[in-house]
């Protein structure tokens, strides 16, 4: 018999019926609840198949509150948080990266055809048997009682002596007469690395004989090329030297000349020399290119249009130096360069010789190295010791009239450094007003009165020299005793150069530099740090002046150009690059063109 209809009901509102909860006792429960969803599982391995019982860890439906998951995103963030020296230093390698020279200093054949050379050159000379035999200890020694660093594979031994590198009595003759007695610390270490035929970055302070360490052998090289077999019309240069400036390429060509001189005197075969640079008459210098030439000393943009038009050629090219080799890429000559480098056929034995070379261009400069030495006699940049650096506080307008008094320091020849042309010119003109036996050169002069200029302040007619920079990279004027910055470069890489035409061969001279509120901050940090360097005496006004750099802990100075008071994000020659390179896409746009090269 069926239970009633009533009797069902009862039963269905039982299984229904929920009891009564205070609600009290509800909200302790639902603070227990929240109170254990707060607590975070300890984690476990997770399973190989993922289970209905599984829960996210983060988000909405995270068995973590969203208030916790928001503590513990701010606690990460805080761990990461990068303290002020380390957000420079990062900004600063972006910038490196941004300016790093990916292309390789190697011809465009070269790097079409993936060509690379793994082994150095090989020359027939060594040292002799007591040097061979030096332990490494001893070589080091030596190294470091002239404070000489070497860094590269298989060193090559320090040679103390003329006499030990073996070179013919002529040469010896030469170095005697020219009293020069012993090799300085470049060519201690520079001259055997040269002559064994490695490739090398020579890098010295101004005024260290860097000159002689890569012309000597590219003439011991050229001589031994024509001993074997005479050089006969169209055949070509042996050795190339590449300058950035006229005056430095002459220069450097007369020093080849007199020792070839030597060399025909002493019963060797006359060796021929090319000048081969801008303002000068190639038609004057048939006769040696008639005969075939031995060593070409040139500027890269009249080089490039001999090679063009075909007067030689570089097919039996062995040896590459480029004089001031940072410079020349400072100066735009990049291209120029590489240019000149498609026109060799084989393997050379390439040097890059400078007293300035930020490690960004040495890095750049290995891509056209094979298993390079890198000789370093102190530091990149550092100013030569030799030098005594006043720097005065002198008023614009005053500067000219102060020009005077600073000239009674040291009896003449004395040296004096513009910025501009016009400058040049204007102090030249009062110097003459005021008696002052002077002369000047600049980039607008022609080059015979650049040579006159030259020619006459060397042979001490003329006492005083006013220039632009064209006369700051390598000329060697034997006995300057006194330099005067009539005003602060804008790089301290220029001033470390125009400094350094004094205090030469050991010789003691004296700077003095005019500086004002016209200079900006950042030269004026870099001027500060190299007197401490140098530990010269640095006056009050840049004494004064606050380092951001020293506040916040940072030394090394810029990884760009070397100064010591900036950084790379306020690098002057950084920010002149970028403002060339705007002006040449400038220029391209509206159709506009313009040569390179030193002509």
């Amino acid at each position: 018999m069926s239970d009633s209809p009533k009797k069902q009901h009862d039963e269905d509102m039982d299984d229904e019926f929920v009891p009564y909860v205070p609600l009290k006792q509800r909200r302790l429960e639902k603070l227990h609840q929240y109170a254990t969803q707060r607590r975070v599982p300890e984690p476990t391995t997770q399973p190989e198949s993922d289970s209905e019982d599984d829960a996210p860890i983060a988000g909405p439906k995270a068995n973590i509150s969203l208030l916790d998951q928001s503590a513990e995103v701010r606690r990460q963030r805080a761990l990461e948080e990068k303290t002020e020296e380390q957000k420079i230093l990062e900004e600063e390698k972006k910038i490196e990266e941004a300016q790093a020279r990916h292309k390789a200093l190697v011809s465009v054949q070269e790097a079409a055809a993936g060509m690379q050379y793994t082994e150095p050159m090989k020359t027939s000379w060594t040292p002799p048997k007591h040097i061979r035999e030096r332990s490494e200890d001893d070589n080091e020694a030596i190294r470091n009682k002239f404070h000489i660093i070497l860094e590269g594979k298989d060193p090559v031994p320090p040679i103390k002596h003329f006499a030990d590198m073996r070179f013919p009595k002529p040469v010896l003759d030469y170095l005697r007469d020219k009293k020069i007695h012993k090799p300085t610390p470049i060519q201690i270490q520079g001259l055997p690395v040269a002559l064994s035929g490695r490739d090398m970055i020579g890098i010295a302070f101004t005024g260290s004989g860097k000159t002689l360490a890569f012309s000597l052998p590219m003439l011991m090289l050229a001589l031994e090329a024509e001993l074997k077999l005479p050089l006969i019309r169209g055949e070509g240069p042996i050795g190339l030297i590449i300058c950035p400036s006229r005056e430095l390429a002459q220069q450097t060509f007369e020093g080849l000349l007199a020792m070839s001189q030597y060399l025909s005197k002493g019963g060797f075969p006359q060796l021929r020399s090319l000048l081969c640079m801008g303002g000068i008459n190639m038609r004057e210098q048939q006769d040696a290119l008639a005969q075939g030439i031995h060593m070409v000393v040139a500027t890269p943009g009249r080089l490039q249009d001999m090679l063009k038009k075909k007067q030689f050629n570089l097919d039996s090219c062995k040896y590459l130096c480029m004089d001031e080799a940072d410079r020349m890429v400072d100066m735009g000559f990049e291209d120029d360069v590489r240019n000149i480098m498609s026109y060799f056929k084989s393997q050379r034995q390439t040097l890059l010789f400078s007293a300035t070379m930020p490690k960004k261009i040495q890095e750049f400069a290995m891509s056209a190295l094979v298993q390079p030495l890198i000789v370093n006699v102190g530091r990149a940049g550092a100013a030569n010791l030799d030098v005594i650096q006043e720097v005065e506080y002198v008023k614009q307008e005053a500067k000219i009239v102060y020009l005077l008094e600073c000239l009674q320091k040291t009896p003449p020849p004395v040296l004096i450094f513009a910025e501009n042309k016009n400058d040049v010119d204007d102090i030249h003109e009062y110097l003459l007003l005021k008696g002052v036996e002077a002369v000047a050169i600049h980039g607008s002069k022609t080059q015979e009165e650049r040579e006159f200029a030259i020619r006459s302040f060397k042979s001490y007619k003329k006492d005083v020299l006013v220039a632009t920079d064209v006369a700051s990279k390598g000329l060697d004027f034997a006995e300057i005793q006194h330099v005067i910055n009539f005003d602060m470069p804008k790089e301290i890489e220029d001033y470390v150069h125009r400094i350094g035409r004094t205090g030469r061969s050991g010789k003691t001279g004296i700077a003095t530099t005019f500086i004002n509120q016209n200079c900006s901050e950042q030269i004026r940090l870099d001027l500060k740090h190299l007197l401490r360097e140098a530990k010269q005496r640095v006056p009050p006004f840049l004494e004064a002046l606050e380092d951001p750099s020293e506040k916040l802990g940072l030394a090394g100075g810029c990884s760009y150009c070397g100064g010591l008071g900036h950084r790379i994000d306020n690098c002057p020659k950084l920010e002149q690059q970028r403002k060339q390179q705007m002006n040449s896409m400038i220029g391209s746009r509206s159709g506009g063109g313009g040569g390179g090269g030193d002509y």
